[in-house]
C-alpha cells in the first residue's frame, strides 16, 4: 500500500503558503521543473546529466552534504553544466525526529559544501517551527517542496508505475521529484528518459528552479 501522495493535495499546499514553495507559476512559455534528491551519486548522477544534456534541459539537484564531500568532482559537474543545486542537509536528517537547533546546525554544516540558498527537507519532513527558524536566520533561503513525487524510491512499484505516477499528473509549473541514488536507480533510470521525451513532445521546456 502506498503511504505517500504522488500528487501533493491542494489543502496541504495551503497550510504552508508562505514558508514553502510547492509548484511554480505558469507562464506563457510552459516549463517543467525536474529535481533530483540525495546525490551526488557516482552512477546515477552522471546518468541524469547525460539525459538532461540530450534534451537541452537543466535540473535542480538537492544534494546531501556528506555526498558532496565524498564526490566533489561530480558536484562540480552539476555547476559546470548549468544546473542548480540545493541543500538537503548534511546527512539526510529527518526534521520530525530532530531538535530544532540540531536540525538548523545540520543544514548550515551542509552549506559549507553546497553553496545555495535553496533547501528541501529530507522525506519532506520539516516542522513549521524549523522552517520559520531557517527563514529568520537566513532570510534569503527558499524551501522547495514538490507537486509530484515520482515514487522512484519505492521498491514496491515497477519502473512503469513510477513513470505513470509522473505522466498522470504532470503539467506546466510542476516540480517533480526523482532521486539520484542506489535505491531509486532502477525506477529513475527507466522513467526519466520517457518523461523528458514526453516534455519534448508537448513542447514544454525543462528548467532548473531559480537560484
Amino acid at each position: 500500500m502506498v503511504s505517500y501522495w504522488v500528487k501533493t493535495p491542494q489543502w496541504l499546499k495551503k497550510l504552508f503558503p508562505r514558508e514553502m514553495i510547492w509548484d511554480m507559476p505558469v507562464s506563457n512559455e510552459p516549463v517543467i521543473y525536474l529535481t533530483f534528491d540525495d546525490g551526488p551519486h557516482p552512477t546515477a548522477t552522471p546518468f541524469v546529466l547525460e539525459q538532461l544534456a540530450k534534451y537541452n534541459a537543466t535540473g535542480t539537484f538537492f544534494c546531501v552534504g556528506e555526498n558532496v564531500a565524498r564526490y566533489p568532482e561530480i558536484y562540480g559537474k552539476l555547476i559546470e553544466n548549468g544546473h542548480t543545486t540545493g541543500n538537503h542537509t548534511y546527512n539526510h536528517v529527518n526534521g520530525w525526529r530532530t531538535d530544532n537547533a540540531m536540525y538548523l546546525k545540520n543544514i548550515i554544516k551542509a552549506k559549507g559544501n553546497i553553496h545555495s540558498r535553496l533547501f528541501r527537507p529530507p522525506y519532506g519532513r520539516i516542522r513549521l517551527s524549523q522552517a520559520r527558524k531557517l527563514h529568520r536566520s537566513h532570510t534569503d533561503w527558499q524551501i522547495y517542496m514538490w507537486d509530484i513525487l515520482s515514487g522512484d524510491f519505492d521498491r514496491n512499484i515497477t519502473p512503469q508505475q513510477c513513470l505513470d505516477n509522473v505522466l498522470a499528473h504532470i503539467a506546466p509549473g510542476s516540480i517533480i521529484v526523482f532521486h539520484d541514488s542506489d535505491k531509486a536507480w532502477e525506477r529513475m533510470s527507466f522513467a526519466l528518459p520517457h518523461v523528458l521525451e514526453y516534455c519534448k513532445q508537448q513542447s514544454w521546456k525543462v528548467m532548473a528552479l531559480p537560484q
